[in-house]
């Protein structure tokens, strides 16, 4: 196959696992069954009267393929029906996607140009591609950039600027992808404040000189908040626009290769100055607080930490309407605290905003990941109120890299990239993700659903109304058992098959 080609999928299953570690795979890699190496891009526009589908399987034997079923009108009358109910709704959706990081851009930037066009193009085309719409980004390093930095290691905010992770490698990934996706959302967020506001505790303010935790010093809270303004307005000054910002990746882990320790109260306190200064600064850029796990790392005292953070700010304050809600992480605790927060708080928005696959979880092995990621990343969340959903890193190289000690030092990508850069392995993180955003577009409404049924199903699955009047249905088969079923919408009716151990994706008119 020609180096030019517009990508190669997967190892065919010829490879042998020596071939393998010649190429620089570790022992670790999973060989799947290699999907067809498609010629043509996807096309999830679903033409009048059809239903267009997308369907997966954990055996990795069917992958994002493509069908359709025309729509017969009347209601339906099998047993086993997915009755979609429109006139029920819930949260309107904002995106999915990946963290494009330092690493993500460099692999993609040792791409052939032509396969690289060809990859960003099936992922984040709404009318070529898989419609990916979301991007998460640092605000500085992050523990897969090429070093510890900030974007003003000099005192002062006079010494703002850019590092070559952002001007060489991320600022053009995202340009290629704006090119491709105009609507693409991204969300930022800062792994650590610049070392020269950090101190050791609140009490004595001891400079605290280390890229690892610390606490932001109370003095330097609004020139932080500035820091945050100049880099929206710096980003934009390059064509791309900041969506949302959260103040602190992750602020309860005072490990990493750089954080900065933020509990409730000191968030609040700099959310106040944030909100303010994104009020003066004429910045539209939302917040969602916290940006960690689900289970608080098991610290008591910030349990229900965004709504600690709700408390304590009010509800009049300045820049108050851009401090929408809370980002969750699935490094620890369940999901459905995210319910829990959304009864306590249902006012305010939430998202997930970050989940990795890697050694830990057998992660490249998708009869063990498509299933429970399908069911805990995209359903698990989106049913329980969240309008967004992003994973981690988008592309690894086959060593799980480039990654900086401190990091994770044992994380895939969505997909990864080996043989010399010529050779796409595709993970479940990108097969949830696109079997959501193929679709279920920007400004969706997740509408209400019914099941009748007289067996056991094994069913999952969450219901859209999109912008344009077509509707979007997810349906996840946990059993081991195909299962045929007939989606409704009171009007029109179709039949579905949905494999055992697999997920199919629909849109119709």
């Amino acid at each position: 196959m020609k180096k030019n080609n517009m990508y190669i999928t997967t190892l065919l299953l010829s490879m042998t696992m020596s071939a393998l570690t010649a190429c620089g795979v570790d022992s670790g890699f999973d060989i799947q069954p290699a999907p067809e190496v498609k010629t043509t891009f996807p096309n999830p526009i679903p033409a009048d009267g059809e239903a267009r589908t997308f369907t997966s399987t954990a055996n990795g034997y069917t992958m994002l393929k493509q069908g359709s079923a025309a729509l017969l009108e009347g209601q339906s009358m099998a047993p086993t029906t997915i009755q979609v109910d429109p006139s029920k709704t819930y949260q309107e959706m904002d995106g999915f996607g990946f963290a494009i990081t330092y690493s993500s851009c460099y692999n993609l930037l040792k791409m052939d140009p032509a396969a690289r066009a060809a990859f960003l193009k099936q992922t984040y085309s709404p009318t070529e591609g898989y419609g990916v719409s979301y991007a998460r980004i640092s605000i500085g390093c992050n523990d897969f950039s090429s070093t510890e930095y900030s974007l003003c290691d000099q005192k002062g905010l006079e010494n703002f600027k850019f590092y070559k992770d952002e001007t060489d490698y991320v600022i053009p990934i995202l340009k290629e992808i704006l090119a491709i996706n105009p609507d693409l959302k991204i969300i930022a967020a800062p792994w650590t404040c610049p070392k020269w506001m950090k101190v050791k505790d609140l009490a004595s303010k001891t400079p605290f000189d280390s890229w690892t935790d610390g606490h932001l010093n109370p003095d330097y809270r609004k020139t932080y908040a500035d820091y945050f303004v100049k880099f929206v307005n710096e980003m934009k000054a390059q064509g791309i626009a900041i969506y949302a910002v959260s103040p602190q990746n992750e602020p309860l882990n005072k490990a990493n290769c750089a954080s900065l320790y933020m509990p409730w109260d000191e968030q609040a306190a700099f959310v106040k100055e944030l909100a303010a200064a994104f009020k003066k600064g004429k910045l539209n850029t939302k917040i969602y607080l916290f940006d960690h796990n689900y289970n608080y790392d098991n610290n008591k005292d910030q349990n229900d930490y965004p709504v600690k953070v709700y408390n304590a700010l009010g509800k009049k304050f300045e820049g108050s309407e851009l401090v929408v809600g809370a980002a969750y992480h699935d490094y620890g605790g369940t999901n459905d605290e995210l319910t829990d927060i959304h009864n306590q708080a249902s006012d305010k928005e939430l998202i997930f905003s970050e989940s990795s696959i890697g050694t830990w979880n057998d992660g490249r092995n998708l009869a063990k990941r498509l299933v429970a990621d399908m069911k805990n990343i995209t359903l698990g969340t989106v049913n329980q109120w969240c309008k967004a959903v992003l994973v981690w890193n988008l592309m690894l190289d086959e060593k799980m890299g480039p990654n900086l000690d401190g990091g994770c030092q044992t994380c895939f990508g969505a997909v990864d990239i080996f043989n010399n850069y010529q050779t796409l392995k595709y993970n479940s993180h990108y097969y949830v993700i696109c079997h959501m955003s193929s679709v279920v577009r920007p400004g969706a409404k997740r509408i209400g659903m019914a099941l009748r049924s007289y067996q056991s199903t094994n069913l999952l699955y969450a219901a859209f109304l999109n912008p344009d009047g077509t509707k979007a249905l997810v349906v996840l088969n946990t059993g081991d058992t195909d299962l045929n079923a007939t989606v409704s919408d009171g009007k029109n009716y179709f039949p579905v098959s949905v494999p055992a151990q697999g997920v199919i994706s629909t849109t119709w008119k």
